[in-house]
């Protein structure tokens, strides 16, 4: 098909239509590579077999069927499968929330189906497709081309050369070739196109492809080991070298000095079980990967979790305007030529003659069917200004584009009438290019360049335009400086401030967090929107022609001050990310195209556009903004806090419940007269409610109130601080104080073993389910948390609560965990004892939290005043 029809309208090419291509992609399968491993309920069964405490737990149903107690060993046996459902459970939950990021990471392909166009994900293409490729997408699937403008391709994946190759359109004689080789009509799936557009056919997709034949490598994806997961392993190989040491220890102790070692094997199963932090690795997949998801229903894709990690200590945003700040919804403002001005922003009367032929050119160098928001305003303008006049052109023929380039931003479209044979060339674009194109004098120069700043000071983006004609007996240039044009006037641009982002840049600037904003347009234009979302020092701006000129010490200075830079092509984004790098910020980068691909991989935080945003940008960073709003990246940075603090309070939670744990099954070898406090059969009862409040409890924990009033966290601190763990370890040893305080005085006082264990224990319950509520928040007191709504903290304390009660009222349970039953009195005293904690926890918060209020507020006093 030859590219003087506009092929690219998609009422010319039908495609396939819904019915078909679901018929085929039920047949053929995903577009897709399958993954190496499916993680399935049997996968994640065996992983749970290899897990020490499932060996524990077989251990100890083992030791106590060789010893005879068959109710005993039927109890943990019957444990082993609880847990392996439980954690079933829990892991598919987080592999739910992995599958739901990965179909919305699925490059998106634009296809057309039923003549019409619509984005859907690469998975769902199917062979006989018809997709429209752009620059900056990647090619979903291998297909042949049957039209195509200046398209090139980088297959640099598939053939390792580095340089582009150029593609045309099908020819009947051609047959199928390998990748590789200028003016091939075939595409590639992985491939990327780095200039122009065209449509094709796919001819083949998954294992069928050319990527498919060598696709193996892909199948091996590795997850980066982040500073989070490895902090997190060390302190698991800690409390595991410690417990089976210590298990060890107890085991010939109780052996030696009470001469029973089948016991004894008992108890140092139990110790090691109350000590082995199984948990933590549990908490920190559930909790990323489940963040992951949450975040992704606030309208931001995390592609690569270590992002998560890294959103609460971001201190510097970097956002592009347009479509980010901005509606991305711009409409004509202001037209300009000859010296006559017509502002349109308020009222759109009549346009004056003179005016006329400005509109018309700007939309003859307009794409028919746009998707660019500069052209569909352009369009609704001459719809709302022409309609009726001869300016407007429904029946002109396209006859050839020639597209903007980094080195010309300027765009020109060739147009036939049905009546004239001369050419008819429009062209749009920055203003200095088409000055530029036109030849103008140094004199008008000047007097369009005043005119420029005055619109660009009224908050406009202006766009330059000109005609030429050529005659269709000869043949067409090969660029744009070949034709003679005129310079016909500007078209001012408005693109309205999104509502929602005044409120999120102070929310930025309440959290510490600094907000930039990158544009190319005009320094007036730019002043202009900064003032209207409030952003700081608005009338500082950097130009790129100006950063151009700076060295990298002066740049790191002046980045200090500087909120707004104004003229920057993509390519110096990586300057600014540098500088402020250098400068000790964590940066988070945001970006559309091609070009904005290494600003993006070099930002601590990589944030691509999902809308208008290319698949090369999307690749390169770690969140996906699926409505390029700025909003978005507020409330990303909102819960990624939240994660961390839940996940905080989780792992804090874990050490302080395994100190009392511990210490009740520890503490019986220093004394030859006790009996052993707590059996392994307890300690998996204790993991029941461990386990989900860890991975579900606190992961569903709404945000604290002060999430975005306080600091950038330091990344280089680790995640157990000093305030953590002192705070833990003080909690844990506050209840394990009262719970040996409890079966002490019943021992001594006369009370059988059984008993003085059943009071233990209801007191240790109660006391846990007393620290998970007011571990739920470090702000907020017990009552105000009672009001919070999070059903998995009220499912755990009924179940609890059940559970312990049906251990007293079961008789063969309480044989199990060797109870004597309780009077209501004595259930009540352990219920007291509990709430007793409660109040004491609470006020160990309130004393920690100002405690470390005043020592944040000296720091941040040492600080300013360097």
């Amino acid at each position: 098909m030859s590219p003087s029809k506009d092929i690219f309208d998609a009422a010319q090419v039908p495609g396939l239509d819904e019915e078909e291509a679901t018929r085929r992609h039920i047949e053929e399968g995903p577009n897709e590579l399958p993954s190496t491993k499916k993680n399935n309920i049997f996968n994640i069964a065996i992983e749970v077999a290899q897990e020490p405490m499932f060996l524990l737990l077989v251990a100890c149903g083992s030791l106590y069927l060789i010893l005879g107690e068959l109710r005993e060993a039927a109890m943990l046996l019957g444990f082993v499968f609880l847990v392996m459902g439980i954690t079933i459970v829990q892991e598919r939950k987080t592999e739910r929330a992995l599958e739901a990021l990965r179909d919305l990471s699925s490059p998106r392909a634009l296809v057309i189906r039923g003549r019409a166009q619509r984005r859907i994900p690469g998975r769902e293409v199917v062979r006989g497709d018809i997709i429209v490729v752009s620059e900056g997408d990647r090619i979903p699937a291998d297909a042949r081309l049957f039209a195509a403008v200046n398209l090139s391709v980088d297959e640099s994946m598939l053939t390792g050369e580095s340089v582009a190759v150029r593609k045309r359109p099908l020819e009947e004689a051609d047959v199928q070739r390998r990748p590789g080789g200028e003016d091939s009509p075939y595409i590639y799936s992985g491939s990327l196109v780095v200039n122009g557009k065209g449509i094709a056919e796919v001819i083949g997709i998954g294992f069928q492809t050319e990527m498919g034949k060598i696709g193996k490598a892909l199948q091996t994806l590795k997850e980066e080991e982040t500073l989070l997961k490895k902090e997190t392993e060390r302190i698991v190989k800690i409390f595991s070298v410690l417990g089976i040491g210590l298990c060890f220890l107890l085991v010939l102790i109780y052996g030696l000095t009470r001469g029973n070692w089948l016991e004894g094997l008992l108890a140092g199963i139990a110790l090691a079980m109350a000590i082995l932090p199984e948990e933590f690795p549990v908490v920190l997949t559930i909790f990323l990967a489940m963040g992951a998801w949450r975040i992704s229903q606030k309208g931001v894709l995390t592609r690569r979790i270590p992002a998560v990690e890294t959103l609460g200590a971001a201190t510097v945003l970097c956002v592009d305007k347009t479509g980010t700040l901005t509606l991305n919804q711009m409409k004509v403002g202001a037209l300009c030529s000859d010296g006559i001005s017509k502002d349109l922003q308020e009222r759109r009367e009549t346009l004056p003659e003179e005016l006329h032929a400005l509109l018309e050119y700007a939309i003859l160098a307009s794409q028919k069917d746009p998707f660019d928001p500069m052209e569909k305003a352009i369009l609704k303008a001459g719809d709302d200004l022409l309609k009726g006049t001869e300016h407007l052109h429904y029946g002109w023929s396209l006859v050839r584009e020639y597209a903007l380039t980094p080195e010309l931003l300027a765009m020109s479209n060739v147009w036939c009438s049905p009546e004239r044979k001369d050419w008819i060339i429009a062209a749009k674009g920055a203003p200095e290019a088409i000055m530029d194109l036109c030849h103008l004098d140094p004199s008008i120069v000047e007097q369009v360049e005043s005119r420029i700043l005055l619109l660009a000071d009224n908050g406009l983006r202006v766009l330059g335009i000109a005609r030429a004609k050529f005659s269709s007996e000869e043949d067409l240039p090969i660029g744009q400086h070949d034709f003679k044009f005129e310079f016909i006037g500007l078209v001012g641009l408005l693109d309205p401030v999104r509502p929602d982002v005044p409120k999120a840049i102070q929310e930025c600037y309440a959290a510490g967090i600094r907000t930039i904003m990158i544009t190319g347009d005009y320094p007036g234009t730019a002043r202009n929107i900064a003032r209207a979302i409030g952003l700081n020092s608005p009338d500082l701006v950097i130009t790129g022609q100006e950063l151009d000129s700076l060295d990298e010490i002066t740049l790191r200075e002046k980045i200090q001050t500087v909120n707004v830079f104004a003229r920057v092509i993509p390519e110096q984004k990586l300057r600014i990310v540098e500088a402020l790098k250098a400068n000790g910020e964590i940066t988070a980068m945001t970006g559309d195209g091609v070009n904005d691909a290494p600003a993006l991989k070099s930002a601590h935080i990589g944030i691509a556009m999902g809308g208008r945003g290319t698949d090369v940008a999307r690749e390169s960073a770690g969140l996906v903004l699926v409505d390029d709003a700025f909003s978005s990246i507020a409330k990303a940075v909102r819960m990624g806090r939240r994660i961390f603090d839940n996940i905080r309070k989780a792992l804090a939670f874990v050490v302080a419940v395994h100190v009392p744990i511990a210490g009740m099954s520890l503490l019986p070898v220093f004394f030859s007269d006790w009996p052993m406090v707590l059996l392994p059969v307890h300690i998996v009862f204790l993991e029941l409610i461990i386990d989900p409040t860890c991975s579900v409890v606190f992961e569903a924990e709404e945000e604290e109130e002060d999430v975005m009033q306080r600091l950038p966290r330091d990344r280089s601190k680790p995640l157990f601080d000093i305030r953590t763990v002192l705070f833990a370890l003080f909690q844990g040893f506050s209840i394990l104080c009262v719970v040996a305080l409890v079966f002490t005085s019943y021992i001594k006082a006369g009370s059988s073993p059984d008993r003085a264990r059943a009071l233990a224990f209801s007191t240790l319950v109660f006391s846990n389910l007393a620290l998970i509520l007011t571990n739920r928040s470090w702000t907020k007191n017990a009552w105000a948390l009672l009001k919070i709504p999070n059903r998995a903290f009220w499912s755990v304390l009924v179940g609890s609560i059940l559970f312990l009660a049906a251990s007293f009222a079961v008789g063969p349970l309480k044989a199990v965990f060797k109870f004597e039953t309780l009077s209501a009195m004595e259930f009540a005293k352990c219920f007291g004892l509990g709430l007793a904690l409660l109040l004491w926890f609470e006020l160990i918060k309130t004393l920690f939290e100002e405690l470390w209020n005043i020592h944040s507020r000296k720091k941040h006093e040492r600080l300013l005043n360097r």
